[in-house]
């Protein structure tokens, strides 16, 4: 569960900067709009990923409200997922190898 999380946090930040840079050659440059046309689907899917596994490891992980509510916060902001990814991490909230064990916090 925390590697899919991981690599599903990853992802949401990864398509945050795609579709970033699409608007500023749409909005900017004035060149094109598929950017936007592409990674705009791109990264609502990711974003839908990213909830559904973060609803996930709150269950599997047996995070608290807090830390729920937190990490799906996370998600709105550009990159904040890769900050909240490293912190929990460093709290012991994502456990880190396979005999880790679910952290409540």
């Amino acid at each position: 569960m925390a590697r899919a999380f991981r690599v599903v946090a990853v992802a949401e930040a990864v398509s945050w900067v795609l579709l970033l840079a699409g608007m500023f050659v749409k909005w900017v440059l004035r060149t094109s709009e598929v950017g936007v046309q592409v990674f705009g689907p791109v990264h609502g899917a990711v974003f839908v990923a990213y909830v559904v596994v973060t609803l996930v490891a709150w269950r599997v992980l047996r995070w608290s409200i807090g830390t729920t509510v937190l990490a799906l916060a996370a998600s709105v902001p550009p990159l904040v997922t890769l900050w909240f990814e490293h912190w929990a991490r460093r709290t012991g909230r994502l456990p880190v190898g396979e005999t880790a064990t679910a952290s409540a916090g």
